[in-house]
């Protein structure tokens, strides 16, 4: 049973008018989190909400033009500051760019890495601990099985280790998008696993 019930339109509508609702999206390489991102978009939209994408893959070549791409398609602002900038500080300008422009929500992108990269991992729990991150979502495979569970667990992990000392918990995954789920079989049973194993909900299915 997952620890907590998460209903992201309401918790966008008891905050709307005061500051933007900011949704990051994590994961290992190659998952589909810009896809996925694009897609909670769209949904977002048809639920009357004023989106804003920012591009905090400062990594990754052509990651922020594959997100204009997406913005472009959506017709959605796209907020970025080019490459090899710091992704905590983009995401910032980002937020408050949106308060002042009144977006009701934000959808920061960020840089796929893999759980035991150290300096990348440090970037990513600067950028969830430094700023007001309302969810922060990851992006997992249903293909790959029990692997999604060792990710997921030592993702979470390795984000609670690298928090900087404060009196604050630090900042960790709220819930889970898992992609390809069509296409499997026997492996269905991770998702299942994955919240069991962690407690963190299933908030799409792609």
């Amino acid at each position: 049973t997952p620890k907590r019930n998460i209903d992201v339109l309401r918790d966008i509508a008891e905050i709307k008018g005061k500051r933007p609702y900011t949704i990051v999206f994590v994961g290992v390489n190659g998952v589909g989190k810009s896809t996925n991102l694009a897609k909670v978009c769209a949904w977002l939209m048809q639920n009357g909400q004023r989106v804003m994408i920012a591009a905090c893959d400062t990594f990754r070549s052509g990651a922020i033009e594959q997100l204009r791409v997406h913005s472009d398609r959506l017709n959605v602002p796209l907020f970025q500051r080019g490459y090899g900038k710091d992704a905590a500080e983009i995401a910032a300008e980002a937020i408050a760019h949106a308060k002042e422009e009144k977006f009701e929500v934000v959808l920061v992108d960020t840089a796929g890495r893999m759980q035991d990269n150290e300096p990348l991992m440090h970037a990513l729990s600067k950028l969830v601990n430094t700023n007001r991150i309302d969810l922060v979502l990851f992006v997992g495979e249903a293909l790959v099985g029990n692997d999604g569970v060792d990710q997921l667990v030592k993702f979470n992990q390795s984000l609670s280790d690298l928090a900087a000392t404060s009196t604050s918990a630090p900042r960790l995954i709220d819930g889970i998008i898992l992609t390809k789920f069509d296409t499997i079989d026997d492996k269905v049973g991770a998702a299942i696993s994955m919240v069991y194993s962690t407690g963190i909900p299933i908030l799409f299915l792609g």
